[in-house]
């Protein structure tokens, strides 16, 4: 892979801000706002090259362009924040940057350079950081993704692509606990499919199941396998944690389940705190036993753009799980890693990366 840190990143920056037209406050919702600029590279006869931060603008993109036509298009989910003396701050973009070139491999894509990710993101951050909101759970939401731009139509990985970061100021996603829907009719994925990369395709397959759910008065799928429609996976955005008497199994990275960055966090904060975690196959049936029994304490979905999202019920059709009120170790989980990414805790994992 050719190392692009021995080349400058070329910085147009805006005349003019737009930040003053926006009210940066718990209300703003994530995707509907975006910051000033965009991070731009480019893949074009097997190299990248002419790494940029310009102005936000809109791309040209022919129609025969290969994305559009074979979904060779993947993406990331990251938040920034603010530290105590102001600095802006990323939570482990490296493992980010992996998770990128593990989807990239699966999806026939170019790796991207690793240290150029992180780079990217240090410098785009610094640049936006007037767009960092303070309010307690906000963040900078940021969107780096790789799309497959070549003009051409047929069945094979393109090879010109375009690797983008762009920036949108978020609110906190879930400000209630949430109810799942446990799904037995679609599936999210399988076994030697693409459920493991973050590809565009993963979720554009999730929107009909998930609008039927939202319909049935419920906010996320809970994903079963596709073959009994008991194992669990994940959840809509999210994997899920579940707490039966006193300790906490979430499924294991079976090949369908993708490797969330705030999933393998909350698995060392919780060992860290003392709590016993197990990676596991879960099914609902022991989910159903665990609830019959009184045992079924507590349970939540974990990511990015939700960060820690407490779950009140489960159920379909056939039948409603409640769980308890209190989420004691919830509310400490979410309210260490909030605290963590803006330096108001300690931050004992080495999680933190200054960008400036």
């Amino acid at each position: 892979m050719q190392d692009l840190m021995t080349q400058s990143i070329k910085i147009t920056p805006v005349a003019q801000s737009r930040v003053a037209q926006v009210e940066l406050n718990n209300s703003i919702v994530m995707g509907t706002q975006f910051s000033d600029h965009m991070f731009v590279c480019d893949y074009i006869d097997g190299a990248w090259s002419n790494a940029r931060i310009e102005p936000l603008n809109l791309i040209p993109t022919h129609p025969a362009a290969m994305a559009l036509h074979y979904g060779q298009a993947i993406f990331e989910g990251m938040k920034a924040t603010l530290g105590q003396d102001g600095t802006p701050l990323l939570f482990r973009p490296e493992e980010n940057a992996k998770r990128l070139n593990h989807s990239a491999d699966r999806m026939g894509m170019p790796l991207f350079p690793e240290d150029l990710f992180v780079e990217a993101l240090k410098q785009y951050v610094a640049l936006e950081k007037a767009w960092i909101p303070t309010q307690e759970g906000s963040a900078l939401y940021l969107r780096p993704f790789m799309y497959a731009d070549e003009p051409f139509i047929g069945m094979r990985a393109a090879t010109t692509y375009k690797f983008v970061i762009i920036g949108s100021p978020a609110g906190p996603f879930f400000s209630r606990k949430i109810k799942l829907y446990a799904e037995k009719k679609y599936v999210r994925a399988v076994n030697g499919g693409t459920g493991e990369a973050k590809a565009a395709g993963n979720y554009a397959a999730a929107i009909r199941p998930t609008e039927y759910a939202k319909a049935k008065g419920y906010d996320q799928v809970l994903w079963l396998d596709a073959h009994d429609f008991n194992y669990i996976q994940e959840v809509g955005t999210m994997n899920i944690f579940f707490k039966i008497n006193g300790k906490f199994i979430t499924p294991n990275l079976s090949g369908s389940i993708l490797s969330g960055i705030t999933r393998m966090s909350v698995i060392d904060l919780l060992r860290h705190k003392g709590f016993e975690v197990t990676e596991r196959p879960i099914t609902m049936d022991e989910i159903k036993a665990a609830h019959e029994a009184g045992k079924l304490e507590e349970a939540f979905g974990t990511g990015t753009a939700v960060g820690i999202a407490m779950v009140e019920e489960i159920g379909n059709n056939d039948f409603t799980l409640k769980l308890p009120e209190a989420n004691p170790v919830s509310v400490l989980v979410n309210n260490t890693l909030n605290a963590i990414k803006v330096q108001q805790e300690a931050d004992p994992f080495g999680w933190i990366v200054p960008a400036k």
